[in-house]
């Protein structure tokens, strides 16, 4: 007998719904699996065959043939048990077809019970556009799957996905509300651990990263041990606009393709904050591993935060290979057989010493900078230019006086900085409302820098001034061009002033000489 039946898989960042053909005919009993799966999906035997015992079917003792088409596409994982078995009791006349076009997910432990699986929301995503109206899938995955209207049937065993399969069981009509998944980082920003008014002094730093978060320009902090670069960097988020739908739907994307979701866990609602060691490898950082690569850091960052402490303990190579996704704002992963592309739009903040034994510049007498110019410039050399080039914003960051520690004094809550940042993010959502996605300054290019940045000529004769003395590179220009746009937002300026180019050039801190 035959049966067919359709789960699914993840390819990249999508769905791809996958058909599971069951061939059941007499011979000798064997169990074969064909159609390009990978060692999970081959294991897949051993786990339907202990299923269906102990779940109280019966396996037939005849020559089984799986195929999973498009055979010419590799497929992983493990949530094709539950199709399989499904498939096998349909081919066995066991249980018979449905009317409903049904999906079916899931992976199966050997007592019959259910696990979760990674990937549900871009999965069904893909089964609604493809006209599916029914789904079943383990329990855990409820809330996931309940962010696509679909008829959701969830289910803790093999015995409860037959039962919905042969309607003994009707598809639940209410569910119990969850909470939603965050980090547990972003849950203590909520509760107001990380906010601007526990960051004593510091003004110009703070007004740094307003610009920064206003027009999502990437950022690196420079200063001595303890100055505050990390307190700073985890403050960020607190000034950030909350997502909007899409930007939720494709962080959660991400966080369901890579396995980091909470067990009963819905939409995610907060920006990322990624903060990964530097011993991480470059495959971790933008993705990659196996057949069939998986986001890395620069993927669970977006649409949020990636922070990289101490910069310069990064391998050279981690390093460089940000600079794909920090200019086209995507990882593309080549394999044999197929190219994967991620989202990667993140904004990065960065953070390292001005010398290799941190005081440089510090005038304390009693921390002087022991380090030599050729020490310094060798420890810079560690970051290459056009890394730099990438990273419109270079913020020094001092020490706080003792007076500022001393007085206590209560500085300008998270909550006002981010009323201002909202205000220039609707300026940038109106001046690139044709744009289909990131209307942020930080993305403009060519004709849109010339049409959106009106320079008054003592701002354009301050910014050749600039250009030639702190030897900038045609990227450099753009970016100070960008960051102005963003200054003269937040200050409520159709036309960019040399007041908004000098503030923007001083944030070029890194393209000057270090002295000899």
């Amino acid at each position: 007998m035959y049966a067919q039946i359709f789960s699914a898989t993840v390819q990249g960042i999508d769905g791809l719904i996958v058909t599971v053909e069951v061939d059941i005919a007499n011979g000798l009993p064997q169990f074969e699996l064909v159609g390009l799966g990978g060692s999970a999906v081959k294991e897949a035997r051993d786990r339907v065959r202990a299923a269906l015992r102990n779940g109280g079917f019966d396996f037939p003792l005849q020559r089984i043939t799986v195929n999973l088409a498009p055979a010419d596409l590799r497929k992983e994982g493990s949530g094709f048990d539950l199709a399989i078995a499904m498939g096998i009791l349909l081919a066995s006349e066991q249980v018979r077809q449905r009317t409903e076009q049904t999906l079916i997910l899931g992976e199966l432990a050997l007592d019959g019970s259910l696990r979760p699986m990674s990937g549900v929301l871009p999965i069904l995503l893909e089964a609604k556009q493809k006209g599916f109206t029914h789904v079943i899938l383990p329990q855990q995955n409820t809330a996931e799957a309940r962010l696509v209207d679909l008829t959701i049937m969830p289910a803790d065993t093999l015995k409860t996905a037959v039962q919905y399969w042969t309607g003994e069981k009707a598809p639940p009509s209410h569910f119990a509300e969850e909470s939603l998944s965050v980090a547990s980082s972003t849950q203590q920003r909520a509760k107001g651990r990380w906010d601007f008014a526990h960051v004593l002094g510091q003004q110009s730093v703070k007004r740094g990263l307003e610009v920064a978060a206003a027009g999502f320009h990437n950022v690196l902090l420079i200063g001595p041990p303890g100055s505050g670069k990390t307190l700073l960097a985890h403050c960020l988020p607190t000034i950030m606009p909350q997502m909007s739908r899409e930007e939720s739907y494709d962080v959660t994307k991400i966080y369901s393709i890579a396995g980091q979701l909470r067990t009963n866990s819905g939409l995610i609602e907060e920006r990322p904050f990624r903060a990964p060691h530097h011993t991480i490898t470059a495959a971790a950082l933008v993705g990659g591993g196996g057949q069939v690569p998986r986001p890395g850091e620069c993927s669970l960052a977006h649409g949020g935060i990636l922070f990289l402490d101490e910069l310069p303990e990064f391998s050279r190579h981690v390093l460089e290979v940000l600079r794909q996704p920090l200019e086209a704002g995507c990882v593309t992963i080549g394999r044999s057989r197929q190219v994967y592309t991620f989202p990667a739009r993140f904004l990065l903040i960065a953070s390292l010493n001005p010398c290799p034994c941190g005081f440089y510049g510090t005038y304390d007498e009693q921390r002087l900078c022991t380090c030599t110019p050729q020490q310094i410039q060798k420890y810079r050399a560690r970051l290459s230019g056009p890394l730099l080039d990438r990273i419109d914003i270079h913020l020094e960051v001092p020490r706080v006086p003792v007076e500022e520690l001393e007085l206590r004094k209560t500085a300008e809550p998270s909550q006002l900085i981010r009323q201002r940042v909202e205000q220039a993010r609707k300026t940038q959502e109106a001046r690139f409302a044709e744009r289909l996605s990131f209307p942020f300054n930080s993305g403009m290019q060519g004709d849109e820098l010339r049409k959106h940045v009106n320079l008054d000529k003592e701002g354009a004769q301050l910014l050749r001034l600039a250009f030639h003395k702190m030897g900038l590179s045609a990227r450099g220009y753009d970016r100070v061009l960008k960051v102005a746009r963003t200054i003269a937002d937040l200050d409520h300026s159709e036309q960019v002033l040399a007041v908004h180019i000098a503030e923007a050039v001083k944030y070029r801190s890194l393209d000057r000489a270090v002295p000899g």
